[in-house]
């Protein structure tokens, strides 16, 4: 079988409750009312997306999908459940990253709060969210950006056991409309850790500032100001080491929603493309004609699948963590720097087939190719996420360890262990299964069997030509080691998900043909670094490698995607 890419006119989650299955129905049926005119008019007049948050309220989208049930009281279809989550992060995506972002930052404004055990705290967000309130991470400061040791968000006591805030914040979505808040800064003529410190403000107060809206777009991604903000014992969500470990780990269960948007984004490019070029004419024939055209179409396609497979098996393991499995930390940055970066290669694939198409106003394509780029720069660069994954690389590739499989997590469960993931600290010793164990079932597919080939000289690098104390400290040369040791990592979350999905071998082989090609090119990457040494170059040249040519196997696969021509187009 095929992975069915989101299709709005035939979407049907018959695995979800019925109240998710409504709620993402009902999503779908407002952006397919509104119309394809009114999505492109407000997006280039930069019209704010209030009538969005209107209906996001009004349907209690928001308050469903992001209050844990520790906070539900008693309404089961209230939960923090990441399947359904990620579900909605596509479905916004699709519809443009101006409606996914208002979203997305809800999700970060909450991470501190409900990581807190402040009742009141919990209860007051809570509550705002059921009002159809959203949320927003004071986290980021113009100065600093997000170091947070740095902090010039300043908490004075105020003598009556609380304290006044003074300082600004930068960049922070909804921060023009948030009714929650989470502020971080540091305690005036306190050292240490013991400086930091998380609470709760409102956008509302009179002494909350909305200086401006800092980016030229319907977002309003705003810099705020506090002037003796008063912040009460009741507004305290963490101090110390506490706060500092709940600003990465809510970036933690945040930034895994950007492959999602990502894979959105992509998707309705690629039907609005294919759409386009299989019923245009040049030089008497159908643009799709072109050899090259089909090649673009095709690797987009892969590509494409590729990422819904590693993002839909990554879920599960976010949701199986545990305090002795957290596999889902090193998967969690590889779906935020790998297939976010892969979204920005299938927007481009498709826009180069359209070409001029792509820059009309009235186009899908012409907002995606604008908005892309802006993913892999969230939560973190693709560099500081590649500097993450390194951490894992020795424990993945060197020492794993028996684990029960995991399974398709799509149940109505709770999610409650990504709130109480604990201190940020002991990424080293976290351990995975064996990676070989996935490739091994499919050792039957030629691409497959050529990747492995390929995974094979990174280990053999690593332990026959293993870098130096020098090249350690190298970020450029450790960047780009990363690179190939991600690809490994992607391809094996891929090949657990099309064995659970019974993905037929034409498309894994296809994805495979492009992995096989990228990791060449990483490879070759890896070789002309400046302090690569002879060994560890003749190593990453031995591992470049020319994909497993099938023309049928295109052909059939081609067909697939030529079938996507006018499979969705959005109600104008």
């Amino acid at each position: 079988m095929s992975v069915a890419l989101l299709n709005p006119g035939t979407y049907d989650p018959k695995h979800f409750d019925a109240e998710t299955r409504r709620l993402l129905r009902a999503t779908i049926d407002w952006f397919e009312r509104r119309g394809k005119r009114k999505l492109t008019e407000d997006y280039h007049a930069r019209t704010f997306y209030a009538d969005f948050l209107e209906f996001a309220g009004k349907e209690g989208l928001f308050s469903t999908f992001l209050t844990p049930s520790a906070n539900a009281e008693g309404n089961a279809d209230k939960r923090w459940d990441t399947s359904r989550i990620a579900a909605l992060s596509e479905i916004l995506g699709f519809y443009g990253l101006n409606y996914w972002y208002p979203w997305q930052v809800t999700i970060l404004g909450l991470g501190p709060v409900w990581q807190s055990s402040n009742e009141a705290a919990r209860k007051r967000a809570a509550d705002a969210l059921a009002a159809g309130g959203v949320g927003a991470f004071g986290l980021s400061e113009k100065d600093h950006g997000a170091d947070i040791y740095s902090s010039d968000m300043v908490l004075t006591p105020d003598g009556a056991g609380g304290y006044r805030a003074t300082g600004s914040k930068y960049y922070i979505g909804n921060g023009n409309c948030a009714q929650t808040v989470s502020v971080f800064g540091r305690i005036d003529g306190v050292e240490g850790p013991e400086q930091y410190v998380f609470f709760y403000a409102d956008s509302n107060h009179p002494d909350y500032h909305v200086v401006k809206n800092v980016v030229p777009s319907q977002m309003y991604v705003a810099e705020f100001r506090l002037e003796g903000y008063p912040v009460r014992a009741e507004d305290i969500l963490h101090v110390g080491q506490e706060a500092f470990s709940a600003a990465l780990n809510t970036v933690n269960i945040g930034k895994f929603n950007l492959c999602f948007g990502g894979i959105g984004m992509a998707t309705h490019s690629l039907y609005e493309a294919i759409t386009h070029a299989h019923n245009r004419v040049l030089y008497g024939n159908p643009v799709t004609d072109f050899p090259h055209v089909r090649r673009e179409f095709v690797e987009a396609y892969a590509r494409l699948t590729a990422m819904k497979l590693f993002s839909d098996r990554a879920v599960d393991y976010f949701r199986s963590a545990n305090p002795d499995d957290r596999r889902y930390l090193l998967f969690n940055p590889i779906t935020k720097m790998k297939v976010t970066t892969e979204a920005q290669r299938v927007i481009g694939l498709v826009a180069d087939v359209v070409a001029a198409k792509g820059f009309e106003a009235d186009t899908y394509l012409a907002m995606a190719k604008n908005d892309i780029d802006g993913l892999p720069k969230l939560e973190g660069t693709v560099a500081v996420n590649l500097a993450l994954i390194a951490k894992f690389m020795p424990a993945y590739l060197f020492a794993p360890q028996d684990y029960a499989p995991v399974p398709t997590r799509d149940d109505a469960a709770d999610d409650e262990f990504l709130f109480r993931q604990g201190p940020a600290r002991g990424l080293s010793k976290v351990r995975f299964h064996d990676w070989r164990a996935a490739y091994e079932k499919f050792a039957t597919v030629p691409n497959v069997v050529l990747f492995t080939e390929q995974a094979g000289y990174l280990v053999k690098l690593l332990s026959e030509a293993t870098p130096d104390e020098a090249q350690q400290a190298d970020l450029d040369f450790g960047l780009a080691l990363t690179e190939l040791f991600t690809l490994i990592v992607y391809g094996q979350l891929i090949l657990e998900q099309a064995d659970i999905t019974g993905l037929e071998t034409d498309v894994v082989d296809q994805i495979f043909a492009v992995l096989v090609q990228d990791f060449s090119v990483a490879a070759v990457d890896l070789n002309g670094k400046a302090s690569s040494t002879d060994a560890q170059q003749a190593l990453a040249l031995a591992a470049v490698r020319k994909p497993v040519v099938d023309a049928e196997r295109f052909d059939r696969v081609w067909a697939q995607v030529r079938d996507l021509s006018g499979a969705y187009a959005m109600t104008v």
